[in-house]
């Protein structure tokens, strides 16, 4: 390298040196300017800060001078209301004590008047009573010297007149309490009837003594009757029942009293005629398997009653009974449809009585089952009844209920006046029985004549199918109080001396009229 070379080299080292110095330099003041204008703008943006803070603080602590300002007006406010309305009714209590202290002072002073004018009424008081006893002495004498009477013989009659008196305002007054009594015990009865009879509703079925079987042509009669009437013979001796072939084009009638047999004897004579094979020997055969299947449909019949009535635990030997019953009338009513009526009807009336509606069910269901052995035993439907049931393990009232729904024996339990009344209300519903116009005619006859038996009847007429009988008295000779007992005297005797299904109404009248003519 040339020493220029060298030379220029060295220049252009200080010169760079000199450039890079100058540079640093430069570098570190800008920076320094830099730093100090970042630090300047720090310190103020931190005093506009803390002036916002500053300014925050004071607008917050300035809003919550104002609300705890409004909440203490408030308070105060409110305070101030409930002291005036204190002070409101200070002051009426205040006002309502004077006017209290005012009405006290005046009553007290009423009082006093009254007392004195109490006092002045006694006073005046005892002197005209001392005032009437002179009279009433000196009326006494006077009446004594005019009448011809002493002092205790006018008080003998006035005391006979007094009794008489008496008797009859409480004769007046027994009747008022009685007819009062009856009308609210009717008035009950009859609700209670009357929802009964509402929930309560039954098929019924009039039944005859005679069934009808159809033939299918006339040519079948002389083969029921058979070789010399040996056939009809046969029949009629093995079901017990007459045959009547008579002139009515396919019919054959079947008559007898009993039901069982009457049901035996058709379905066995119905057999007969489908088979066709008609003779002593084959009729004995039918008739045996009728009587047969009859007993097992009875006791089905008993079964399914008791289903139907929601009653369990029965004795086999009264629901067979009880099937008998389907087959029995009782003026013209079917006895087993009664006897559910019945059953139905005492259910309803116990549960509105809050009584035991399965005992009353019971009860009704078997009240007529002595029916169905009256043929064999001797004695009154009732009792046979009742000696059945409790043979048969019943309950007592129960029993009790069976035997006395006749009145044949007294009532022990409320479940026998129930079937009393439910079994009236079956038997006298209309329709529900039929009776023949000779007895019925008979019966009104009979009623009409114990009516006139008695003193003071003037007329008497059975209305309502004699349901009904209403008696005319003769005013002059009958009260008003006599006509009560009358008409209690006359249901008695009806009672005692008169058969009836049902009940009958007695109804006494008395007129009592007074006329005048205007000339």
């Amino acid at each position: 390298m040339t020493p220029m070379q060298i030379i220029l080299a060295i220049i252009v080292g200080l010169v760079l040196f000199v450039v890079a110095w100058f540079v640093q330099r430069r570098l570190g003041q800008s920076r320094v300017r830099s730093a100090q204008s970042i630090a300047s703008r720090i310190i103020e943006e931190a005093n506009k800060e803390a002036e916002t803070r500053k300014k925050e603080i004071s607008l917050e602590a300035k809003e919550e001078w104002y609300k705890a300002k409004e909440k203490f007006e408030r308070e105060t406010e409110g305070r101030r209301r409930e002291l005036q309305k204190l002070e409101k009714r200070i002051s009426e209590k205040e006002a309502s004590l004077t006017r209290r202290v005012d009405l006290l002072e005046k009553k007290e002073g009423e009082s006093k008047r009254r007392e004195e004018e109490a006092v002045r009424r006694e006073d005046a008081l005892r002197k005209d009573q001392e005032e009437v006893k002179v009279l009433l002495d000196q009326q006494n004498r006077q009446l004594e010297r005019i009448a011809g009477l002493t002092e205790s013989e006018a008080k003998q009659v006035l005391m006979q007149n007094l009794e008489e008196e008496a008797r009859h305002e409480a004769a007046a007054t027994i009747r008022q309490i009685r007819e009062e009594a009856k009308r609210n015990a009717e008035k009950e009865a009859k609700k209670i009837v009357t929802l009964t009879i509402q929930r309560c509703a039954a098929d019924h079925a009039v039944e005859n003594t005679v069934s009808v079987v159809t033939l299918p042509n006339d040519e079948m009669k002389g083969r029921i009757i058979g070789r010399e009437g040996r056939n009809i013979r046969a029949f009629e001796m093995a079901s017990g029942v007459d045959v009547i072939i008579d002139d009515t084009p396919g019919a054959v009638v079947l008559s007898g009293f009993d039901p069982i047999r009457r049901e035996v004897a058709r379905v066995s004579l119905e057999r007969l005629i489908s088979d066709g094979r008609i003779h002593p020997g084959r009729i004995e055969e039918v008739v045996e398997k009728a009587e047969k299947e009859l007993e097992e449909r009875l006791a089905e019949i008993g079964e399914q009653t008791t289903l139907e009535m929601g009653i369990v635990g029965l004795h086999e030997e009264l629901v067979r009974l009880l099937g008998r019953l389907h087959f029995r009338t009782s003026y013209g009513q079917n006895v087993l449809q009664h006897a559910k009526e019945v059953g139905w009807l005492c259910g309803l009336m116990a549960s509105e009585l809050r009584l035991d509606v399965q005992l009353a069910k019971r009860s009704g269901l078997l009240h007529d089952i002595g029916k169905a052995l009256t043929h064999e035993t001797e004695g009154i439907h009732s009792l046979i009844g009742g000696d059945v049931a409790e043979r048969c393990g019943e309950p007592a009232q129960v029993v009790n209920a069976i035997r006395a729904h006749h009145e044949d024996v007294e009532a022990t339990s409320l479940y026998a006046p129930l079937v009393q009344a439910a079994d009236a209300i079956s038997g006298a519903r209309p329709g529900a029985r039929g009776e023949t116009l000779e007895t019925y005619v008979q019966r009104l006859e009979k009623l009409e004549r114990l009516a006139n038996s008695f003193k003071g009847v003037d007329k008497c007429f059975a209305i309502q199918a004699g349901r009904e009988i209403r008696i005319m008295v003769e005013s002059g000779s009958v009260t008003d109080e006599e006509a009560l007992n009358l008409s209690s005297s006359i249901a008695r005797k009806l009672e005692k001396e008169l058969e009836y299904p049902g009940q009958i109404k007695v109804v006494v009248i008395r007129e009592t009229r007074s006329v005048e003519y205007a000339r």
